[in-house]
């Protein structure tokens, strides 16, 4: 797990913080490492009867707190866009049948078969949680070429499975739409819960993206824009070049996330400037108060005494004047 963490450029600890999103080529790198590492083609299938989309935070307590399956999954549908950028969830219906579909913007990149498996279990894992435990779907659709062993694919999925499908597809009769939450108390969690839980939803623009992934790199303990742009998909020249289409470089971006989270940690008023310093990167406690006075005009005590937090300020006087020379 460790060495697929650092394959995909990301640390445990990124997964933690609820306001990072993890890139999506990553997602497909960390499984694809961890599949690699084990030495097993078919490790979709072995995460598919443990996925579960009321874990999701308040996006899955969101969805799995409706009072019924299909508003259920009306819900999945409108609360996407704070969950990821670029996927898509489907829901089409005829007489009998309701198609719940998931494509995935990366969708036939190297490694996505596992990606693909798991998020079938994901979308399972919603009708699980209203229907009953015997319950099986009518059919699977998979958007991967076809396995040499489709039997492992049925046993897993308990129904038929279809392969080169559009999208990820869950199959059910459309009647299960009226089944009733098998949950005997539940909480209120709406929409706003998790638009305010992910502000501005997830990172669509590449501004957006670029930034999302310098706080997750930033949180993992070091920037660099080769990493950034093997996440994102593309070359460094090519990101480059973007981003001065879009009025900004990768070095403003970065000392902008810098200076945001030490505004963060320093209004926490519980760690101290040098712990700040150091978990930003900076050589020392008064490179990061020259930096930071210079973006804001204020070193980080005063900035303190600004916001009134003074008194949690965990720095020693003396420590205090050696950051702030």
């Amino acid at each position: 797990m460790l060495r697929a963490n650092r394959a995909a450029g990301f640390d445990v600890e990124l997964i933690e913080d609820r306001n990072v999103y993890i890139p999506q080529q990553s997602v497909v790198g960390f499984v694809e490492a961890v599949a690699r590492a084990a030495g097993d083609t078919n490790l979709g299938l072995l995460l598919v009867p443990n996925m579960d989309v009321s874990a999701y935070g308040s996006f899955g307590r969101f969805i799995t707190e409706a009072g019924t399956l299909g508003e259920a999954v009306k819900r999945s549908v409108v609360a996407l866009q704070y969950h990821s950028s670029f996927d898509n969830l489907t829901v089409t219906t005829t007489k009998e049948e309701l198609r719940f579909g998931y494509k995935f913007a990366l969708a036939g990149t190297r490694g996505y078969e596992s990606v693909a498996c798991a998020a079938a279990g994901e979308l399972l894992s919603l009708f699980k949680a209203y229907l009953p435990d015997h319950w099986q779907p009518l059919r699977v659709e998979l958007d991967i070429p076809i396995p040499s062993h489709t039997s492992l694919f049925e046993d897993v999925f308990q129904c038929p499975v279809i392969f080169n499908a559009p999208a990820v597809t869950v199959v059910v009769e459309r009647h299960r739409l009226m089944a009733a939450s098998r949950r005997t108390s539940r909480s209120i969690v709406t929409l706003e819960d998790v638009a305010r839980d992910r502000p501005g939803g997830a990172p669509r623009s590449l501004l957006e993206i670029a930034t999302a992934q310098i706080r997750a790199q930033l949180l993992a303990g070091e920037v660099s824009i080769e990493e950034a742009a093997r996440t994102m998909d593309t070359s460094v020249r090519t990101l480059q070049r973007e981003l001065r289409l879009a009025g900004a470089d990768f070095r403003g971006l970065t000392s902008a996330v810098r200076m945001q989270r030490a505004t963060e940690m320093l209004r926490d008023g519980t760690v101290s400037i040098t712990n700040i310093s150091e978990d930003l990167g900076y050589s020392s406690p008064a490179g990061f108060s020259r930096a930071f006075r210079k973006a804001t005009g204020f070193g980080p005590r005063e900035f303190r005494v600004k916001e009134n937090l003074s008194a949690g300020d965990p720095d020693s006087e003396a420590s205090e004047r050696t950051s702030e020379l």
